[in-house]
């Protein structure tokens, strides 16, 4: 089972800016087919480093706020944020390995 919880405008500070670990947040759209190929690696890596980092996604058409606020232009974008803070942002789709990559510091 994932551990990929799903956050909203209303929630958002609350789980991801308030947090005591770095979230990384999946800006995705229902329509949005690079956003459909990442839901199973975020998936796997929710499960993997959920001790690590938290891995949240946020719907933008239903959550249009926090995308916004972001600068969040094009899906999937992946932001990772530490301390209330936005420290690494990723746009486009990724195999697991680069997200690892990318990520290596907070995992």
């Amino acid at each position: 089972m994932s551990t990929v919880k799903h956050v909203t405008d209303a929630t958002f500070k609350e789980e991801v800016l308030a947090s005591d670990k770095p979230v990384l947040v999946d800006f995705w759209a229902d329509w949005c087919g690079p956003c459909k190929q990442m839901a199973p690696v975020l998936d796997k890596l929710a499960d993997e480093y959920g001790d690590k980092i938290e891995v949240v996604k946020l719907n933008t058409d239903q959550n249009p706020e926090t995308p916004r606020a972001y600068n969040v232009m094009s899906l999937p974008t992946m932001n990772l944020y530490k301390d209330g803070e936005v420290v690494k942002q990723i746009i486009g789709a990724k195999p697991k390995r680069l997200l690892e990559k990318e990520l290596s510091d907070f995992l």
